[in-house]
């Protein structure tokens, strides 16, 4: 899949909640399931995961945050935009330990509107990396139903008191766990061992604070698509071993379709 015909099949319009206006790609027919891309941007690899989201039978929604929409990852394009984003005090806050990014609020917006438009049970929200927390703290938007966090890396893991902070504020913590006991509900949590970006002890926050309603898919790193450029940690699109229908990345992409399918009525 080149960059340039990555997103050919989607429908792109301009969203407003008020206070940003971004792109957002569109595909499929169905509940609505919101995938939040990583770094560096909507990249062929993330497509590739909506477009799969789509043949299941539901409507993948692509917001475009950072970066350039359909563009291939290289090393360059990863480290400019990371800087970039880091710079966007207002709508990210990649170093905060008890607090989600502003961004957030224009997401649960983008959610009100998929909800109406493509009905189902509820929406699904997978966020990836830099955006990995987001999905969980989308929650306070009640039709979020299926939260996916893919090796959510923030806060930035630097030092002691960042590694086993999760990125939500007290509220976000609190809704999310009163939602999943009240309506049933769990969220899925995906990383590589070893990967310093999403250390143990955020994981482990995640499980402690969640308990069961929290599904968490570790994976070893040997079974990842190795790939020069970084070690294993986009489990959904650089590292996952697209030609190992068996295999465990493969197993993990399997599953996290499923969970949107179960939940919102696919």
């Amino acid at each position: 899949m080149n960059g340039a015909g990555a997103l050919a099949a989607y429908e792109k319009f301009a969203f407003d909640d008020g206070r940003w206006t971004r792109p957002v790609y569109r595909r499929g027919t169905g509940p609505a399931v919101i995938i939040i891309h990583e770094m560096p941007g909507l990249h062929p690899l993330v497509i590739r995961f909506a477009d799969r989201v789509a043949a299941a039978g539901m409507t993948a929604f692509c917001p475009s945050l950072f970066g350039d929409p359909g563009r291939e990852v290289s090393t360059g394009y990863l480290l400019g935009t990371m800087l970039r984003a880091l710079c966007i005090s207002r709508e990210f806050k990649a170093w905060a330990t008890d607090e989600s990014s502003p961004i957030v609020d224009w997401l649960r917006a983008l959610v009100r509107k998929a909800h109406a438009e493509c009905g189902g049970k509820g929406v699904g929200a997978v966020g990836m990396c830099f955006t990995g927390n987001f999905a969980l703290a989308m929650m306070t938007e009640p039709s979020v139903v299926a939260p996916v966090l893919s090796q959510p890396s923030m806060p930035l893991p630097l030092g002691a008191r960042r590694k086993p902070a999760i990125g939500l504020s007290p509220d976000e913590v609190a809704c999310a766990k009163r939602r999943f006991e009240s309506e049933d509900l769990s969220a899925i949590g995906l990383r590589f061992f070893k990967d310093t970006a999403v250390p143990d002890a955020r994981f482990d926050t995640f499980k402690r604070t969640f308990g069961g309603r929290f599904e968490a898919v570790e994976l070893d790193p040997a079974d990842a698509r190795q790939d020069p450029r970084m070690r294993p940690h986009s489990v959904l699109t650089i590292h996952l071993q697209d030609d190992d229908p068996d295999g465990p990345t493969k197993k993990a992409e399997q599953r996290v379709i499923q969970f949107f399918r179960e939940r919102t009525g696919a």
